[in-house]
């Protein structure tokens, strides 16, 4: 099979000189997202002693003292070749879930926030309505968007319990085992498969996520401890986030979100970039 790239040039290469005047091909249409919104807050001020959060900001949301844990690691070759070329390999381990979740994650820049202009790229490279293996959001942060196309797959492995995560040579083989083609084949045939055969472990960060709500919305707060520059501590990035099917409504409720936190000294003015410390520093 020719990666999606080669494949959806020869199409549009076809198309544009052979004349099909009886039986038009129609394009497949673009995939419709939902919307996820990530506003950070600041960990100085959301978290006590114990980086947990603290109490005003639990009673403000509604949300009880107890976390779930979310442990993740991502999977990619010495020199992040998978991440590299906008690919993500993920592996998560939820705490009451019984099985690994794998994600298998495309992502698309989204420039000038023209989310259309990253739906048609994303569908060019063979990410179309039609491919119901792959679900599309768009990660709306602080001023920056992204355009993420995910597989998702749940898989086991013998010998671990409560929040383990594979080592090295386990995590390669659950991910070889349920790679989707699209990514295997992205560069050339067999691309995914050697990527991850030449892979290592990212992480693994013990994320701690509460839930409660704000104006009518579901909230998520999730604290992450992610490993300092200098590797001697952690930095916690505090990620507050919300999740609908409509644009209007994310594009309205991520502005009085942000508002929310100004008014209340808890907001940070940045776009998180948890995905790209853990892998510049692990």
């Amino acid at each position: 099979m020719l990666p999606p790239r080669v494949l959806y040039s020869a199409a549009l290469s076809l198309a544009l000189n052979v004349a099909l005047p009886l039986c038009p091909a129609v394009a497949a249409s673009n995939m419709v997202p939902d919307y996820e919104v990530k506003l950070l807050m600041n960990p100085n001020v959301v978290l006590d002693a114990d980086h947990k959060l603290n109490s005003t900001v639990l009673a403000t949301f509604n949300m009880p003292t107890s976390v779930t844990k979310i442990n993740v690691q991502f999977m990619d070759t010495n020199s992040k070749e998978i991440y590299n070329n906008g690919w993500i390999a993920r592996i998560r381990k939820t705490e009451g879930d019984k099985d690994f979740e794998l994600s298998y994650k495309k992502r698309y820049a989204i420039d000038n926030g023209n989310i259309n202009e990253a739906l048609y790229k994303a569908n060019a490279e063979g990410f179309d309505a039609s491919d119901k293996n792959y679900d599309a959001q768009i990660e709306w942060g602080y001023q920056k968007k992204t355009l993420s196309i995910t597989n998702s797959k749940t898989d086991s492995k013998a010998g671990y319990s409560g929040m383990d995560l594979p080592s090295n040579s386990d995590a390669r083989s659950l991910l070889k085992k349920n790679v989707p083609g699209k990514m295997n084949n992205w560069l050339y045939p067999g691309w995914g498969l050697s990527m991850l055969d030449n892979s290592r472990k990212y992480g693994p960060v013990l994320a701690k996520r509460s839930v409660g709500s704000w104006s009518g919305m579901t909230l998520y707060i999730e604290v992450w401890p992610i490993l300092s520059a200098s590797g001697t501590g952690f930095d916690y990035i505090v990620e507050a986030s919300f999740k609908t099917k409509s644009e209007t409504t994310a594009s309205a409720k991520h502005d009085e979100l942000q508002a929310y936190l100004i008014a209340r000294g808890w907001f940070v003015a940045e776009d998180s970039l948890k995905t790209q410390l853990i892998m510049e520093r692990y």
